[in-house]
């Protein structure tokens, strides 16, 4: 009786050991899992926060459009609008055409605080930011904030269309 419990006993040699491991495997997969959850997470919330920004940017401009806009007739409200556009050439965040006016201090302005590197939009530069004005349609403005984060393969933007009057 003795022999059949010894013969038993010595096929499951190693069987524990074996549980623990794959105990331990499981484990690991979900601590593994659970990593990989809090990076997908820490990337959408900077995601979030360079779109909560651009947004910002974008109607920090229209208000300050607002504000500096000369209403005296319509002739020197178009004017003033016309003065605001930046880089009305170009698409897709690639624009070109500069400043209507250089000396507008409140645009020049506006282009710094958002190409900043430590303030500003990551990988944003001038050339990727746009406010275009329509005279012929209600006064129209769009303004176009692009970035390009490092781990972005092609730029982002956030568009925002307001009527001065």
């Amino acid at each position: 009786m003795n022999q059949p419990i010894r013969r038993a006993l010595r096929r499951q040699h190693g069987v524990m050991l074996l549980e623990a491991l794959i105990g331990i495997l499981i484990f690991s997969v979900g601590i593994l899992a659970m990593v990989g959850m809090q990076a997908a997470a820490f990337s959408a919330s900077a995601d979030a926060k360079s779109r909560s920004e651009a947004a910002a940017f974008a109607n920090q401009i229209i208000s300050e459009i607002w504000m500096a806009v000369d209403r005296t007739s319509d002739a020197t409200l178009i004017t003033s609008l016309n003065n605001f556009q930046l880089n009305t050439g170009g698409s897709d965040c690639a624009f070109s055409g500069g400043m209507a006016d250089a000396s507008n201090t409140v645009l020049s302005n506006w282009v710094s605080e958002v190409t900043d590197s430590s303030t500003g939009l990551l990988g944003a530069t001038a050339s990727m930011q746009q406010i275009a004005v329509s005279t012929a349609d209600l006064n129209r403005v769009t303004v176009t904030v692009c970035w390009k984060a490092p781990q972005d393969a092609r730029s982002r933007k956030h568009q925002v269309i307001s009527y001065v009057y």
